[in-house]
């Protein structure tokens, strides 16, 4: 009997496009011989609209979003499907960003008692906010750039204060980034005064709350993560970009960027990336898969930046392109994935709730 997946997708976010990218992707990936899909697509509005029941390959994303209008209440998870036959068997958040990546739709599944993909509740709330993931960084050991954060409300007391302590804290150049977002959206980069006012201000329309790192001169490596209790790591790729960082236009428009994959770094380099990766895999609890950011200087200094707890997933993202290299192409990952879904949530079922 197939298994019934169903595909959030969309979601209220200013991610929301990378998130349509991604559902394409993965409907036209999965066995449609092994599951039954339904696709919800969630509009930047919020509103949750079911999907059509997908035979083949979707040509247009636009083929999903509006297939009837008619809305749903998200807690119809547990219980109906389009076909009337029950509920889920799995749920498959493609969601980047909050309301979606942020712990909150799986705080509902977790409600629900539904299997997910992906992190939970812990992980995915603290991989989401940039300060939070650093603190816990820093409470486990991990190596990190010099960093101070402020929410709107400080900044619009005391500009000054705030643009002073940025200078004292990571000097110039740094970077400015909406503490809750992903995709690179928000994030300058900021080279004097002038720049910095202007980045405070683009960075807080995303965000109530913003993070200002030291910039450092270094290679950008990634690796991917996959696993529960027992993570492992793929090989390492590493992001040139010909612009002064790997910004939205560059991950998602202009394809100015090049992925090199395998890395070229020494076995003692990916040791240390693979050791920080997994230890940060486990300080954040996190489950289902994360890609891991590094920065690594010229004497070899491996430097965490942060995880992403919902990464670019389309075959053409480095997430993937990390396992493919791996031995795992982009159809098993994402069978494997739902395994390692599965696996968690029989785990939980084994907690006990009654004295």
């Amino acid at each position: 009997m197939k298994k019934k997946i169903c595909l959030l997708y969309g979601g209220k976010s200013a991610e929301h496009e990378v998130s349509l990218q991604t559902a394409k992707a993965v409907i036209q990936a999965l066995d449609h011989e092994k599951y039954d899909i339904y696709p919800i697509f969630i509009t930047t509005e919020g509103d949750w609209i079911k999907g059509p029941l997908l035979t083949g390959p979707v040509e247009t994303v636009k083929q999903l979003e509006f297939h009837d209008g008619k809305k749903m209440a998200p807690n119809a998870l547990s219980t109906t499907v389009s076909d009337e036959k029950g509920g889920y068997d799995i749920i498959f958040p493609l969601l980047h960003g909050p309301n979606g990546e942020d712990g909150t739709v799986q705080g509902m599944l977790e409600l629900l008692n539904l299997p997910y993909v992906g992190n939970g509740v812990l992980a995915s709330s603290a991989g989401m906010d940039k300060v939070i993931m650093k603190n816990l960084f820093a409470q486990a050991g991990l190596d990190q750039v010099k960093y101070v954060s402020f929410i709107r409300s400080e900044w619009e007391k005391a500009p000054e204060t705030c643009f002073q302590q940025v200078e004292e804290k990571t000097g110039y150049p740094c970077f400015v980034k909406p503490a809750n977002l992903g995709s690179s959206v928000g994030i300058s980069k900021c080279k004097d005064r002038t720049e910095l006012e202007a980045a405070f201000k683009e960075a807080f329309q995303y965000d109530r709350k913003i993070i200002v790192e030291e910039g450092v001169t270094a290679r950008e490596i990634e690796l991917g993560v996959i696993g529960n209790d027992d993570p492992q790591c793929s090989v390492a790729g590493e992001i040139v970009a010909k612009k002064d960082f790997y910004d939205y236009k560059a991950k998602y428009e202009d394809g100015d960027t090049a992925l090199i994959i395998p890395a070229e770094i020494s076995e003692t380099v990916y040791k240390k990336l693979t050791e920080a990766a997994i230890t940060a895999f486990k300080a954040l609890d996190c489950s289902g898969l994360v890609r891991a950011d590094f920065f690594v200087t010229e004497d070899e200094r491996v430097i965490i930046n942060e995880i992403n707890t919902m990464p670019g997933f389309t075959p053409f993202s480095m997430f993937p392109l990390l396992w493919k290299e791996a031995g795992l192409d982009y159809p098993q990952l994402i069978e494997k994935l739902i395994e390692l879904a599965l696996e968690r949530h029989a785990e939980k079922q084994r907690i006990k709730y009654t004295l």
